[in-house]
């Protein structure tokens, strides 16, 4: 029996109970991948998980999701920061199970966002920390390089962001 695909689709304001429980579930998993601590987040009261999960619908920015029947399982993120740098990917995560090529989560989560960002440029930055070797692995399988631009990670341990791109035309 083949493989159910999980749905990919953009968030909602009412989908602010699984957005938030996802943000919870990434921030777990990797706390220095997100610019937020789980103290923050845990923190947070419903409007503001209202407006998280609105950014789906929000013109300038995109929240997309990943759900396999009624677990949500990856979520990437888009948004301009300013018109000069164009479109961003922010908040890239897929839960330890749906990792990995045979299950094309990501690539799924990755075009829904790339389709988004055409809209508004010919590339899509991101930024990563330094120490995450892994994620920076995965980035450059997905066709990202390395810009040779940093800055400082705001949050402990320190260190630095490095700035990825993808040309996407």
């Amino acid at each position: 029996m083949p493989r159910r695909e999980p749905t990919i689709r953009t968030t909602r304001e009412e989908d602010w109970q699984q957005v938030r429980e996802l943000r919870l579930e990434m921030l777990r998993d990797t706390p220095i991948a997100f610019g937020e601590t789980l103290e923050h987040a845990e923190s947070l009261g419903e409007s503001v998980w209202r407006l998280r999960g609105a950014r789906g619908t929000t013109p300038g920015q995109t929240s997309v999701v990943a759900i396999d029947r009624d677990r949500w399982v990856g979520h990437m993120g888009g948004y301009i920061p300013d018109a000069a740098s164009g479109p961003m990917l922010v908040g890239v995560y897929v839960s330890p199970a749906y990792r990995g090529d045979s299950r094309g989560v990501s690539r799924r989560l990755l075009e829904a966002v790339e389709e988004w960002a055409l809209e508004f440029g010919d590339a899509l930055r991101l930024e990563v920390h330094e120490s995450n070797q892994r994620a920076i692995a995965f980035y450059e399988k997905l066709g990202f390089s390395l810009t040779g631009h940093s800055r400082a990670y705001d949050l402990e341990p320190g260190g630095l962001e490095l700035e990825m791109i993808k040309r996407l035309r």
